[in-house]
């Protein structure tokens, strides 16, 4: 008997409602729509982490149920952050660039306002040209094409030459953080196009709402990331249940015995691996409008490390779980190094978070790794089964 999409999935609609809940009361106490108890900055915050959590899910599905180590994949998140910053910084630079040439006496003709854009935004580094990949940056609908492309495009095309090769297991990941820092180390570089170290900046300026307060900027990102995550929740759910989350378990527990029963495994792992990189790759055009800076230190590798790390306290092989690994490690990560936790005065040394959570999270991985494998989302598990 086939059973419905929600009852082979009842956590989508208890994380549907727990989201929900959480939205509206966001919403009740934020400045912008509410009673100002929660300041734009948490709202940001607040914005940022649910992005992450959709990154998260994406990393949960093609570890945790696929069984690919990704240390990649916070690169195809920058990447679509990237893609939306071009065009965020162009449009911004052509409004400053026309206001500013508007009392010359003679109109400057179009190739002039270019060569002016051009000029603000890669004087910085010393050059005065739009590099080829900025072709589309003037064009809004294009870019957003391209923060679903490129991700996708990249994780095909490396996908598609590591699994038919059928490279498997710890030699994958080094793959995958070999990716990510040769390209991380390509966009440190001035002349990669993006502005090198510098990255992109001022991405929180959003053209056309310029009288727009940030506050109210901040909502309706919030809200976009919001709906943003409980759409990748339903996908991933609808994913991993039926036949093809039996497959792609399957290939996770034992790949040569699911390719001796007649499934061709490399097809299987490249769907989630390009799927999974264009929703990274859209969760970070969410994400780096509200942090308003990009850079390639954002894409090295110890980025998608982190990532495993949320997954793995979580508890891998649960949407839940990964939700619930980055929402602690985040929210716990903003506390200690913004200056909420009280250094502890040992007489002889004096801790300070700031420098200290890094071991402090290491520690937690190993503490999970070790007594908790099944992570936070194994303790859900183990309440509900209770109640």
């Amino acid at each position: 008997m086939n059973r419905s999409f929600i009852a082979r999935n009842p956590s989508v609609l208890w994380f549907l409602a727990f989201l929900g809940i959480f939205t509206l009361a966001v919403t009740l106490m934020a400045e912008a729509t509410g009673t100002g108890f929660i300041s734009t900055s948490f709202v940001k915050t607040l914005g940022k982490t649910l992005c992450l959590c959709l990154v998260a899910i994406a990393m949960d599905v093609v570890w945790g149920y696929c069984g690919i180590l990704s240390l990649g994949h916070f690169a195809f998140f920058g990447i679509g952050g990237y893609a939306i910053g071009m065009w965020l910084m162009y449009a911004r630079t052509e409004t400053i660039v026309t206001y500013s040439m508007a009392a010359q006496v003679v109109p400057p003709s179009p190739q002039e306002v270019s060569d002016a854009i051009a000029s603000q935004i890669f004087g910085v580094v010393g050059a005065s040209e739009f590099p080829p990949i900025w072709a589309f940056a003037h064009s809004l609908p294009l870019q957003l094409l391209m923060v679903v492309l490129v991700p996708g495009l990249l994780a095909l095309v490396f996908g598609w030459l590591a699994f038919r090769s059928r490279v498997t297991g710890v030699y994958l990941s080094i793959l995958t953080q070999a990716m990510t820092l040769a390209l991380s180390l390509y966009l440190f570089q001035n002349d990669s196009g993006l502005r090198g170290n510098n990255g992109l900046s001022g991405l929180q300026n959003i053209p056309g709402f310029e009288s727009t307060p940030q506050s109210m900027v901040s909502m309706v990102f919030f809200w976009a990331s919001a709906l943003a995550l409980a759409l990748g929740y339903i996908l991933f759910a609808w994913v991993v249940s039926g036949k093809m989350g039996s497959v792609i378990r399957a290939i996770r527990d034992d790949e040569t015995r699911v390719r001796f029963l007649g499934y061709h495994v490399e097809s299987y792992k490249l769907f989630v691996f390009t799927l999974t990189a264009v929703i990274a790759g859209i969760a970070g055009a969410l994400y780096y409008p509200q942090a308003g800076i990009i850079n390639p230190a954002e894409i090295a590798p110890i980025a998608s490390i982190y990532l495993a790390v949320w997954v793995a306290i979580g508890g891998r092989g649960r949407l839940y779980g990964a939700v619930l690994g980055t929402v602690f490690v985040t929210l716990a990560s903003s506390w200690f190094t913004g200056g909420g936790a009280p250094d502890i005065d040992l007489g002889f040394y004096t801790i300070q978070w700031t420098d200290w959570w890094l071991v402090l999270l290491g520690l937690s991985f190993v503490a999970v790794t070790l007594f908790a494998p099944q992570g936070l989302g194994g303790l859900v598990d183990k309440i509900a089964r209770k109640s």
